[in-house]
């Protein structure tokens, strides 16, 4: 995020895409209707009718995998109506004139064609972000997880930028994190291209200061990613996979695609708090890890804040935290790290990496430091690009439609479009075993509009086959207003019906991220 959460209370304008934020982030969807009700305007870009889009100025229900046309119109207003920050323009950004001339092939007729959205709502939402002075853009895996995810959060950027809505606060771009500690992972290297701190691997001087420190050379090549991880089990080119805090079988997409991986690999080890459906199937080794309430360390959260988390009880049975397994997995190996506690290696990554230095956890104890925070006087970072961006000037990108991986046909006429629930989280490792969650959803199902429902004879409750490409699978049918005819909704909670069987292919080309998002499937009635 480059702004704080806090900041969200003081927005004038929220404009919510790909996000369900009171289901996927409820605790910090608070703070959006403490917003609201402060007279907040709410914009809303999602193919569902969602809490927030009930209560939005503007709903923009949009067809699954036209993000970039519904942008491009908006900043196409923007701009030919003279509603965008010049003198921001003038001074802190570059390829302006790329940027603007592709916009302009998008008027908001041809964007509301594509779309399926009304050109006046798309006019109506530009002129209030536009115009609003604390306007803020959030969005989560409804913007990211498509071919074109990279191109789709340039797009939010080229907006943001246009109107002069980064650098202050209660405004800019705003990823909400999916995980509790997801951006603390990125930010000490959890990423193929970088070393820890955001420093990549591609720098000899970054790769020499860490071979010093880590008394060992390292490679210049930077690691895979998930995607190519997974390619690499069926080419033979990777052999073995060690598992933490992951559920590949039922998280990636195709999934008979993955069980083949899987099923060629030497040797699987999985470190998790509980067994789940990869190690079930696949695992040689099962290595019991501890749950946040029994390590220290800390968390990262979406808004950058570092926080300490302290250990409550020990972890049952044969259960160990996660840094004590690495440290004797890395001594079995023949690199004996010694036994150093939590605290010393996060001093060991502040000390190495610049934008963290001044992180410590004698500062920490009480409330977390936002970084970047560069020296122990720093107080932290409440929001980013405070008098112009970071590299000096906001790059604007000159962008067109990417059309989705797959679209429907005949044969497969219907868009299946998958998310989370409130009830459940992510591949429900923890949330299947609780009694309370699965009373409130207990089974899978599928969001079918009225008008398909009517189509296929579907009655609200009727157990239905839908199938892709790829596989089928057999769920619930929730008949439902939400969705628009043409399009189905589906959780990705669900082993017994895991939307990833039926899920595809498509990936961003840039980094991967796999096209969750826009399915053609169709559905079969007995």
């Amino acid at each position: 995020m480059t702004n704080s959460m806090a900041e969200i209370e003081d927005t004038e304008c929220m404009f919510v895409i790909g996000s369900n934020t009171t289901e996927a982030h409820p605790v910090l969807a608070l703070r959006m209707k403490t917003a609201l009700r402060r007279g907040a305007q709410l914009i809303v870009a999602d193919p569902r009718r969602t809490w927030l889009a009930e209560r939005a100025h503007i709903h923009l229900q949009l067809r699954p995998g036209t993000d970039i046309p519904l942008l491009l119109a908006m900043s196409q207003v923007i701009l030919s109506e003279g509603l965008q920050d010049r003198a921001y323009i003038e001074a802190l950004t570059e390829n302006f004139d790329e940027f603007a001339a592709s916009t302009a092939a998008w008027s908001p007729e041809r964007a509301a064609e594509v779309c399926g959205v009304g050109a006046g709502d798309i006019r109506r939402a530009a002129r209030i972000y536009a115009q609003t002075e604390k306007a803020g853009i959030y969005y989560t895996l409804g913007i990211t997880e498509h071919v074109c995810g990279v191109d789709n959060v340039r797009a939010l950027s080229n907006l943001a930028l246009i109107t002069g809505h980064i650098g202050r606060e209660a405004s800019g771009v705003n990823p909400l994190r999916g995980q509790n500690n997801v951006q603390g992972c990125n930010d000490v290297g959890n990423n193929p291209v970088y070393l820890p701190g955001y420093q990549e691997v591609a720098d000899a001087e970054v790769r020499a200061k860490f071979s010093a420190a880590w008394e060992t050379e390292l490679s210049a090549v930077p690691g895979l990613r998930l995607d190519q991880m997974m390619s690499g089990m069926l080419d033979g080119s990777v052999k073995a996979f060690f598992i933490m805090g992951e559920d590949p079988v039922l998280s990636e997409p195709n999934a008979a695609k993955v069980n083949r991986g899987f099923e060629q690999l030497d040797f699987v080890v999985l470190q998790d708090i509980f067994l789940n459906e990869t190690g079930r199937l696949y695992a040689d080794v099962v290595l019991p890890a501890s749950c946040f309430a029994e390590k220290d360390g800390t968390f990262t959260n979406s808004e950058r804040r570092v926080q300490r988390v302290r250990k409550a009880l020990d972890p049952p049975g044969q259960a160990r935290t996660d840094l004590w397994i690495l440290q004797q997995v890395a001594k079995a190996l023949g690199s004996d790290w010694g036994e150093q506690s939590p605290a010393q290696v996060w001093d060991e990554f502040a000390d190495l990496s610049p934008k963290f230095h001044g992180i410590r956890y004698d500062r920490i104890e009480e409330l977390g430091i936002q970084w970047p925070c560069p020296d122990r006087d720093h107080p932290g970072t409440r929001f980013l690009h405070q008098g112009a961006p970071i590299r000096g000037k906001g790059l604007l990108y000159g962008l067109d439609h990417v059309p989705p991986w797959e679209e429907t046909c005949a044969e497969y006429p219907l868009l299946l479009t998958t998310g989370r629930t409130l009830y459940h989280y992510n591949a429900a490792t923890q949330t299947r075993r609780s009694e309370g969650h699965n009373e409130k959803q207990g089974h899978p199902f599928v969001e079918v509009s009225p008008d398909d429902a009517r189509a296929l004879g579907l009655k609200h409750g009727d157990r239905l086959t839908m199938a892709s490409r790829r596989g089928e699978i057999e769920v619930r049918a929730e008949v439902t207003d939400r969705v628009h005819a043409g399009v189905l909704w589906m959780p990705m909670h669900f082993a017994e019906a895991s939307a990833n069987v039926l899920t595809g292919d498509g990936k961003d080309p840039e980094i991967g991220v796999p096209e969750y998002k826009v399915t053609a499937v169709r559905i079969l009635t007995s």
